[in-house]
């Protein structure tokens, strides 16, 4: 499961500033965080930079609480 949504809003950043960061339509997170399509690798990467966590972290394989700071 995707973690996109619980990260964002963690870290307090809007799909708007979200897009900024990682180059992504609104549109794409949006369907994203409501799990509408599976997201490529290189779209993960991009999201991960941009919410400066780990690829696991986005897609829940890693430890709560490990990775995810803010």
């Amino acid at each position: 499961m995707l973690r996109l949504r619980a990260i964002r809003e963690q870290r307090g950043i809007s799909l708007r500033a979200l897009k900024k960061a990682s180059g992504i339509a609104v549109s794409n997170l949006a369907l994203l965080e409501a799990g509408e399509c599976d997201p490529r690798l290189s779209t993960l990467r991009k999201l991960a930079k941009a919410l400066g966590v780990t690829v696991a972290d986005l897609i829940g394989e890693s430890k709560p609480g490990k990775g995810v700071k803010k």
